[in-house]
Formats: structure tokens, sequence, C-alpha cells
């Protein structure tokens, strides 16, 4: 495999990026090109990197065309949010607010929350997906158990101290 270097310095360079990269698939970019700049087969490049020959030809001929820089990967933009940033500014007060009385519920969850931008925003989430915009937003889905409004907390530590089946009595 021919691959000429595109500077004096790349080989310097490459060297360099291999040992302090700490993205295992980049440091295999680097590698495979700087064994392919060395004059190895593809093959053996493939064998040595543990990845296959057709990784190898992929990345040696970027950086035929591009140079060291070309063998970065590209950051992909994602899908768009289905909600706008208003109406998660919208979502994340409504949230603050707490369940209201039609919700039907002492907290909401992620279900909870599904429905509410389905009927306030018409905009249908997957329940995985909404967990996302709960994250993006600044919440965490981890809370703590609630407490029913009408919990007797004495009648609840009288039975604690009554029950014989309890460990620990």
């Amino acid at each position: 495999m021919t691959v000429p270097l595109h500077h004096a310095e790349d080989r310097q360079r490459l060297e360099q990026l291999v040992k302090s990269e700490k993205n295992a698939k980049q440091r295999d970019r680097y590698r495979a090109v700087l064994l392919a700049v060395e004059g190895r087969e593809g093959d053996d490049v493939a064998a040595r990197i543990g990845r296959s020959p057709r990784f190898v030809d992929e990345w040696a001929a970027r950086y035929r065309r591009g140079g060291i820089d070309a063998l970065r990967g590209k950051k992909y933009p994602g899908r768009k949010p289905k909600l706008t940033p208003q109406q998660e500014e919208q979502l994340k007060a409504r949230l603050d607010t707490g369940p209201r009385p039609e919700d039907g519920v002492c907290t909401l969850r992620g279900k909870d929350v599904c429905r509410i931008i389905k009927k306030e925003f018409n905009v249908v989430h997957t329940l995985g997906g909404i967990y996302d915009v709960l994250r993006r937003i600044g919440y965490s889905s981890l809370v703590p158990r609630p407490r029913h409004r009408k919990n007797d907390r004495k009648a609840m530590k009288q039975f604690e101290e009554d029950s014989p089946l309890l460990p620990g009595r």
C-alpha cells in the first residue's frame, strides 16, 4: 500500500497523535495511516490494528485526499428536536408547577409528560424519547417515592412499634 506523506512532519505528528489519543477508534485511524505510510500492506495493517482491510483503505484514502485533518471523524447534527425552545420552556414551567388536579396523579411520570406534551403541544413522543427531553431541559427522572397527602405519620409509627412481624423488633 502506497500512502505518500502530505508534509515531512506528518509521520512525527501521527506518532504523537497515536500516543496521546484517548478515543480508541480515532487512535486506530491514526495507526492505520501511520503503518500505511511506513509502506506496510493493507492486510498486514488491518491484522496489526484488529480492523478490517476496508477500514484501513478508507482511512488511508482520506489521508491521501486531505491529510491528517481529514482523519478526524465528522460530527453529525442528529435529528431536530420535536419541541421548539419556546415549547421546552413552557414545558419546564408546566412541570415546575407540579401535577394539576386534571392530571389525576400525585407525581408526574414519563408517560404523564408524554400525555401532557400530546395534549398541550400536539407533539407525540415515545416514552424513551421523553426522558431525553427531560434530561435536556435539566430534569432527572429519579425522584423520591411520593407520599400520599393523607398519610398519617403517627399511625405509621404506631404500626411499626406494635407489629410483631417486622424484623428487628
